[in-house]
């Protein structure tokens, strides 16, 4: 049987490019074999799961897609669109990939949102336990076109980065991320919790560069990143990812306060 809930579906072209991005060049992927990345809750359309296959296959031509839903409807209507690289099957947290074999990439993006905060774990739990060895579960919130994106990654001994993902252009305050946390801080954005002070820092630190906007909004968010760094947060990745909008910090830095 199915575990899971059934999501609104709510989907679209390019809404997932920013995690898709950061996936293609994510080290523990690139070394993946033949890796099979599960798009878990794609939705009413398989459009994600089909985007997904493009980018991954572009760096890594061995990649076969499984997009899961737990709607029998919305399996038969994706499965026109199933590609050699692309495949689509009813199921949940569950994971059930043919022959039992495990995924390499789980990909649960809009989906925990409907959950209530106490079962997260839980989850977590069950689908990393559908992990290979090696494997990366990524857990995210968007917006409905892509503009905003939170998402943790989490391995075999549980969660490890979390990443922020903004559009640059027009920005006024990353903070606005905070309306796209996942469920797992969405609650905790508040004096006192780990993700509260992140936000506080990063708003800080994009308004004393706000000078360097006239001449790019990259420039100022490639400074604010830096400058979050000398600070004292665990900023990972390289400036090639910052000037993508993005931010990746260790999990433990954000993590709730027991």
């Amino acid at each position: 049987m199915a575990e899971g809930r059934i999501t609104r579906g709510t989907t679209g072209t390019n809404r997932l490019r920013r995690m898709d991005r950061w996936l293609a060049r994510h080290p523990r992927f690139l070394r993946m074999e033949s890796p099979v990345v599960v798009d878990l809750g794609y939705g009413a359309a398989p459009w994600t799961a089909l985007e997904l296959s493009d980018r991954l296959s572009a760096v890594n031509p061995g990649v076969s897609v499984v997009g899961i839903e737990i709607d029998p409807e919305r399996v038969a209507a994706a499965a026109p669109f199933a590609t050699e690289r692309v495949s689509f099957i009813r199921g949940g947290f569950e994971v059930p990939l043919p022959d039992s074999r495990t995924a390499d990439v789980i990909r649960a993006f809009n989906v925990l949102r409907q959950y209530d905060e106490p079962e997260v774990a839980g989850i977590w739990d069950r689908l990393r336990g559908r992990l290979s060895p090696d494997g990366i579960l990524i857990d995210g919130t968007c917006d409905e076109i892509g503009r905003v994106a939170t998402w943790v990654s989490l391995g075999a001994g549980g969660p490890e980065t979390f990443t922020v993902s903004l559009r640059l252009v027009e920005l006024e305050a990353p903070s606005i991320a905070a309306e796209r946390l996942i469920k797992a801080l969405i609650h905790r954005n508040v004096e006192g919790e780990n993700i509260h002070r992140f936000f506080v820092d990063l708003d800080r630190y994009w308004a004393i560069n706000a000078p360097l906007g006239v001449y790019s909004p990259i420039q100022r968010w490639v400074a604010t990143v830096r400058m979050m760094k000398d600070s004292g947060w665990p900023v990972l990745d390289n400036a090639i990812r910052h000037r993508l909008g993005d931010i990746t910090v260790t999990w433990e830095a954000v993590a709730p306060r027991p």
